[in-house]
């Protein structure tokens, strides 16, 4: 499917990215950033330091996890393109529960070993991002009710303590309320990401999307995306195990 794309700051020869190939990067900078959460952390060799740059020691796991920063971003705009072309809206925040509840197990061993961690998976946080999506639509014509509805969601954000917090969910609504300039996008969302500034590098893939949804067509290859995050950490907790005995 082809959809109108909002103007890139990136020229035309250059949007060659399809929803399909934008996924695939996502999750592989996500495997790389657990990676070097949960394997390489453990390693002294890849913890000791390769360079020093801007007054940061550089090793392999900080490496790993600076790529990685650049995945909730692409996650995001992900999740914005889905709101706005599902043909079952419903089914999409429910999908989106649902495997926030699946993920919290895993979730919580990748950081503490146990059944029980303080904060909630990246689903959450993408999940009341929709929320507010689904919000701001219905009540297009009433700004106080739309106010009320994103104000509310942002304290259960911060109560929840989903991953990215409170910051996580406001860059979802600049994602969303930005949908159609992506030169504003992009600006705006990397100045909002001045704290984690490695994200904004995901602009870049963002900027050569070509509206086209890609090889991920069916049922299967749909919940494949989604069983890779629960999936991924699970094989992580228990390679992290076999290695270090913890």
């Amino acid at each position: 499917m082809t959809t109108k794309l909002p103007a890139s700051f990136l020229p035309a020869k250059f949007q060659v990215l399809s929803g399909s190939a934008l996924k695939l990067i996502a999750i592989t900078l996500m495997l790389i950033d657990h990676t070097g959460l949960m394997i390489l952390y453990n390693y002294p060799a890849t913890t000791a330091t390769l360079f020093s740059f801007g007054g940061v020691d550089y090793s392999w796991y900080r490496i790993f996890r600076d790529i990685g920063r650049a995945a909730f971003p692409i996650f995001c705009f992900l999740l914005v393109e889905g709101f706005l072309h599902t043909h079952n809206r419903k089914k999409y925040g429910l999908n989106l529960f649902l495997f926030a509840c699946i993920s919290e197990i895993p979730w919580n061993f990748m950081f503490t070993n146990t059944w029980r961690y303080e904060k909630q998976n990246v689903f959450f946080t993408l999940f009341l991002g929709y929320l507010a999506f689904c919000a701001l639509e219905y009540f297009w014509d009433n700004q106080k009710m739309q106010l009320v509805c994103v104000l509310a969601l942002l304290t259960v954000s911060v109560f929840l303590k989903a991953d990215y917090g409170w910051r996580g969910f406001v860059f979802l609504l600049i994602m969303y309320w930005f949908r159609n300039d992506k030169t504003a996008q992009a600006i705006i969302g990397s100045c909002w990401l001045y704290y984690e500034w490695k994200a904004c590098f995901a602009f870049l893939s963002i900027n050569m999307y070509n509206g086209e949804r890609g090889f991920v067509k069916g049922r299967f290859l749909k919940y494949v995306f989604y069983w890779f995050y629960p999936v991924h950490i699970t094989i992580l907790v228990i390679l992290r195990k076999l290695l270090f005995h913890m």
